[in-house]
């Protein structure tokens, strides 16, 4: 019995073809982000946007804030409402991207097959984290700094980002065992 994914819906013919489009849709919106994050650059936060996701402490989530005055505020303002767009795109691309590569992996390598599924049900819970760090870093971002919602933030960040870390990692080391297995 195959396990099932959040990509049920999604024909296993359309797959492949829906993966591209939503990879040409998050890596442009990937590219928007990046360029908005050039402005968020400061002494305070030298990794931008990051940096504040992971500031950890009200005293550094002020510092972020004020190294960004109130122009670098506004484009942190923009950079987390296009990232609700993109915390919907990324968990979809990579999620689906592990579900393709389980299934490319099975007939070979049957123990990975539930692997591609369990994954992708955990990019779909990344998205979820996002969007509560997301709400958190907005609190902050509005003049109401607290311990909770830094905390919450970096937390949030800290699962979003070991999710996306393992789907990837799954993916490069599927793809990399795929082309071995065929040759």
């Amino acid at each position: 019995m195959k396990p099932k994914h959040p990509f049920e819906f999604i024909t296993p013919s359309s797959r492949k073809s829906g993966f591209y489009l939503s990879l040409i849709f998050t890596l442009g919106v990937m590219v928007a982000l990046n360029t908005i994050d050039t402005h968020l650059k400061s002494s305070a936060a030298p990794n931008g946007i990051l940096s504040f996701e992971f500031s950890g402490t009200i005293a550094n989530a002020r510092a972020i804030l004020g190294s960004w005055g109130e122009k670098g505020q506004v484009y942190a303002g923009l950079s987390l409402g296009i990232d609700y767009l993109f915390l919907v795109l990324y968990p979809f691309t990579i999620g689906l991207a592990c579900v393709l590569t389980g299934e490319k992996l099975s007939n070979r390598l049957p123990f990975l097959q539930s692997t591609g599924p369990l994954l992708a049900w955990g990019l779909i819970i990344a998205g979820v984290m996002d969007s509560v760090e997301n709400y958190a870093l907005i609190k902050i971002l509005s003049g109401a700094p607290g311990e909770f919602s830094v905390l919450t933030a970096m937390y949030c960040a800290s699962i979003k980002f070991t999710l996306v870390g393992l789907g990837l990692l799954y993916i490069i080391s599927g793809t990399i065992t795929g082309f071995f297995i065929k040759r």
